[in-house]
């Protein structure tokens, strides 16, 4: 009969395994997901014919990219992982709403064109950078703490970017073009507000588990390698197309 210690062992063992298997799965499905990440054909083809008007539907546009936009949701993760005061998920969310705003806005209704590589990219590099910051990287290897709240309104900035190129490769109508944009970025916004109300479910009832704090070190460290596999392979497009 096993031992006491062994069994221990054993169970250690495969939760271990499990753990790993779990990373390997969603790091297999995010690079899956880089793939397809974008408007979809059939919301393409809506976007391009629609002329005039059109709040409602551009406002679901908005919603639908938001709640299936990985990148953002994995950053708006690490955003809020060790955050427990809802100000303080108030405080955070609302500068990187701000910043994903301000650059959704003004680069598709002035025209500013950023490679869609490059701004993806450095979207995947800030999942690196929340995930490394949980984990105390910056303080520990470096000996100092960036400001987290200029750093998510920063890469807020981005994260808007990287929306509008979703947009700016589509041939939008000019009729109209103003009010439905307002109506997307309202409907982006809502569209976080549902996934961020699932995000805190989940972080909540994980948090009163008692294999919490280890866990979290783990969790963290897939974070960063999913967004370097993000930002790898959008540089890897980068260069391709180059």
């Amino acid at each position: 009969m096993p031992s006491l210690n062994s069994r221990v062992l054993c169970g250690a063992n495969m939760r271990a395994h499990w753990w790993a298997r779990s990373a390997v799965a969603l790091l297999a499905c995010w690079s899956v997901g880089a793939l397809a990440h974008g408007v979809s054909g059939g919301d393409q083809g809506f976007l391009e014919a629609s002329s005039g008007t059109h709040l409602i539907p551009f406002a679901y546009l908005g919603a639908k990219h938001m709640v299936t936009g990985y990148d953002h949701l994995l950053f708006l993760l690490g955003v809020i992982f060790f955050l427990y005061r809802a100000r303080d998920v108030a405080l955070y969310v609302t500068l990187f709403s701000i910043g994903h705003s301000a650059t959704l806005l003004f680069g598709v209704l002035s025209g500013a064109h950023v490679n869609p590589y490059v701004v993806d990219a450095i979207i995947g590099l800030s999942v690196v950078y929340k995930g490394f910051d949980n984990i105390g990287g910056f303080r520990t290897c470096f000996g100092f703490q960036p400001s987290t709240r200029a750093a998510v309104l920063l890469f807020g900035l981005v994260h808007g970017f990287g929306l509008a190129t979703k947009l700016q490769d589509l041939s939008l109508s000019p009729d109209g073009l103003v009010p439905n944009m307002l109506a997307f970025n309202v409907g982006v916004e809502l569209g976080q507000l549902l996934a961020l109300g699932v995000i805190l479910i989940v972080m909540t009832a994980w948090r009163q588990s008692s294999q919490f704090t280890r866990q979290a070190f783990a969790a963290n460290l897939v974070l960063i390698c999913a967004g370097f596999l993000l930002a790898g392979y959008q540089m890897a497009g980068f260069m391709l197309t180059e």
